[in-house]
């Protein structure tokens, strides 16, 4: 049975899905969505018909796009022939399903109710710091949304005590602005813990989204429900499943 996460905030037809009940078997069991991991296709297809069918779409209208930690959003209105390179969705269109791919980075979905837009985007720290999050803002204005009238909840991704950085991640960072110190805390030696979804949220809400919230699950803390890179590398496993977080009107 699929586990599938909501928020309240998102009046739109939407889930965080965990890695319960899906296909794949061996370090990917479970709901493994990610095409460019080294499962089976058949059985990432398999997973992914199920993800449409809990969304009420056909499986070509559940759409992703092919990450490359970048700022870049796309606006789909039609089902996508590949996946084109990008981090974020928006859309007006009903019944297309936009679906992001993560394994510790964020899934951040976005609707303005009123207007009837919704937005998906990936935010890892790159992504994030690079401006993905205001982007997706920016592209939902030009279809007509409000940022006021925007929610934006972050899903399932790696906490803070699970994120543990060296020092010239933190330089990068209070280089980019002084304040973001306060979003790392002191680990073990000169290592620090990196606070994401605090960063996210931050910078949600400087953007003026209306409503920010994160959903506090953690993808490296429970490996029964969700697949985490930081925690395949760790174990020094060969691949990782990719959980999927969608959206759709």
């Amino acid at each position: 049975m699929l586990d599938i996460i909501t928020a309240d905030a998102i009046t739109a037809r939407h889930g965080f899905f965990t890695r319960k009940g899906g296909a794949s078997s061996g370090i990917f069991a479970g709901l493994n969505c990610g095409p460019g991991s080294s499962d089976l296709a058949e059985v990432v297809a398999i997973n992914r018909a199920r993800v449409a069918d809990a969304m009420g779409v056909a499986e070509t209208h559940l759409l992703s796009v092919n990450q490359i930690h970048s700022p870049d959003v796309i606006h789909v209105t039609a089902p996508l022939p590949d996946r084109p390179r990008a981090d974020a969705m928006v859309t007006t269109t009903p019944g297309l399903a936009l679906g992001i791919l993560t394994a510790d980075c964020q899934p951040v979905l976005f609707h303005d109710a009123q207007a009837g837009v919704i937005g998906a985007a990936h935010a890892g720290w790159r992504g994030t710091r690079d401006g993905v999050l205001e982007a997706t803002v920016v592209a939902m204005e030009s279809l007509g949304a409000r940022r006021e009238n925007i929610a934006a909840v972050i899903g399932p991704t790696i906490s803070q005590r699970n994120y543990e950085v060296g020092p010239e991640f933190f330089e990068a960072f209070t280089a980019d602005d002084p304040a973001n110190a306060r979003f790392f805390a002191n680990g073990t030696g000169d290592r620090l813990l990196f606070d994401l979804p605090a960063f996210g949220l931050s910078r949600l809400r400087a953007a003026g989204v209306g409503h920010a919230e994160w959903t506090h699950h953690c993808t490296y803390a429970d490996p029964a429900r969700f697949f985490s890179f930081r925690r395949t590398t760790h174990a020094a496993e060969a691949d990782y499943g990719r959980l999927i977080s969608v959206i759709r009107l």
